[in-house]
């Protein structure tokens, strides 16, 4: 959309915000943890959601004990007349009309990661930053662990927060957040649209078309991932895949330094001196800096699924190494790591078939290498809400790889327009689509073998039935466990 933040930066620099009236778009969690923050600051909040309050009963529970001005059903325009700034959680879309007319008057649009960043850089306490179109949740968790047993075994006294996209928002906490301690954010194209304070160590794991519906462009995308990285000064270090075409293109934009991972340790190094390379050889990941080439850690020690994991690991790696974290914590951190709830999570064994919970695949891509973790016949669960973005490369690998499809929610006629025109007419391969993700889970078990692999990896979001996918992972695994 090109919102100008200045002024919203402007307003984070004035050291009292009392007195100051600010709206607040959104009742969920981010939008909680922003009305808090004002109000302990000294703002007047009004809290406008476009759902109506009897459909507000949890959010209303947990903020009734704050001053608030509720405004529900819609976002009136006439707000704008009495406010200073505007909160927007990350799921908000720029492009709504009180929003647009807000940025046309200049009136600072604010999030709750800005807000935190700003927070925390005051602090002083080093902020981790992992982002990427697919691999974010994994390699967070992966830092996240490697983080506490480096703090807990090498490093006693220092805590570690990880936040951002995951779990409760952190600005509920930054009053307890230390210098010492470490800080470590999953952070979506959605939080870093309006952020203009980057983390100290920003990771882009990978840039590949997401959130068209939200974005509009792959331009407007990349843009608004940049941001973990353009602001950093000389002091700054950015990870970058070098296997990923869209991640590797931001060098030429870094300040600091560059860590870099990838399969193979290449050839010669890039035009910008790296402090450190990581890569895959003879199935050992290892790692280049200061001169000296070491093992970091084996590939049988993975116990995640998929090449697609690999590549987070040699993330978590390179990102481990910027923070100066030890190969000793690395190592623990990543051995008996299963892997986060709903990312080909297993469920049961139901007649002979392996079902597993891959909701958090809200792209094809992610479902593309989903697919590709098993060799065994797949029964293939896709669906929920369109983000924009093409399936025909799924489609293919469908084709190859699938036994049965069972499509459901609104993306399920797209999806089988696009599969019966790549599989052909002659195809032996099932397509039933159903309407809800609970009659999708009764269908696939109709269709399901002993030895087939039933895979829930959607390729579409949640929205469409489901507050998030993780709501969808867990009625998804209810489901199957009453299967009888």
């Amino acid at each position: 959309m090109g919102i100008d933040v200045k002024d919203g930066k402007n307003l984070l620099n004035q050291a009292n915000w009392n007195g100051k009236t600010i709206l607040m778009l959104g009742a969920a969690r981010q939008g909680q943890a922003v009305i808090r923050y004002a109000i302990g600051k000294g703002a007047h909040v009004i809290l406008n959601d476009r759902k109506p309050f009897d459909k507000l009963t949890d959010e209303w529970q947990a903020l009734r004990d704050l001053p608030i001005r509720w405004v529900t059903g819609g976002h009136p325009i006439g707000l704008l007349d009495e406010i200073d700034a505007i909160g927007v959680t990350g799921g908000a879309d720029l492009r709504i009309p009180i929003l647009r007319e807000a940025a046309s008057r200049g009136i600072p649009i604010l999030n709750d990661t800005q807000l935190f960043l700003n927070e925390v850089n005051a602090v002083k306490a080093p902020v981790i930053g992992i982002t990427g179109s697919s691999g974010k949740t994994t390699t967070t968790t992966l830092v996240g662990r490697i983080a506490k047993n480096a703090c807990e075994t090498f490093q006693a006294g220092r805590k570690v927060w990880l936040g951002g996209n995951i779990g409760n928002p952190l600005l509920t906490e930054v009053d307890k957040i230390q210098p010492a301690d470490v800080v470590i954010l999953e952070l979506s194209s959605f939080q870093l649209e309006l952020t203009t304070i980057s983390p100290q160590i920003a990771a882009v794991l990978n840039i590949t078309p997401n959130h068209l519906d939200r974005h509009g462009t792959m331009e407007a995308y990349t843009e608004a991932k940049m941001n973990i990285l353009r602001f950093q000064d000389t002091s700054g270090t950015v990870i970058l895949n070098r296997d990923d075409a869209g991640s590797w293109a931001l060098r030429q934009y870094i300040s600091g330094k560059l860590i870099s991972f990838g399969m193979e340790k290449p050839s010669e190094l890039t035009g910008r001196p790296e402090a450190a390379l990581v890569w895959l050889e003879n199935g050992v990941i290892r790692r280049w800096c200061g001169g000296q080439v070491k093992d970091l850690l084996r590939v049988e020690m993975i116990r995640l699924r998929g090449t697609h994991n690999i590549f987070n690991v040699m993330a978590a790696c390179a990102i481990a190494t910027a923070a100066e974290f030890p190969i000793d914590a690395m190592q623990k951190g990543v051995e008996n790591f299963a892997g986060v709830h709903h990312r080909l999570e297993w469920v049961r064994t139901f007649r002979g078939a392996d079902w597993y919970n891959d909701s958090i695949a809200t792209a094809p891509e992610r479902t593309l290498a989903a697919i590709h973790s098993f060799t065994q016949p797949l029964v293939l669960l896709l669906g929920g809400r369109d983000k924009n973005l093409p399936w025909e490369t799924l489609a293919a690998a469908v084709r190859d790889r699938a036994r049965a499809v069972v499509l459901f929610g609104e993306a399920g006629p797209l999806i089988e327009t696009v599969l019966q025109k790549e599989i052909g007419p002659e195809s032996a391969i099932t397509i039933r689509r159903c309407q809800e993700l609970e009659e999708a889970v009764q269908a696939a078990a109709s269709l399901a073998q002993a030895g087939d692999v039933v895979l829930l990896s959607p390729g579409g979001t949640s929205y469409d039935a489901f507050k998030d996918f993780e709501e969808r992972g867990k009625a998804f695994i209810e489901w199957v466990l009453q299967l009888k």
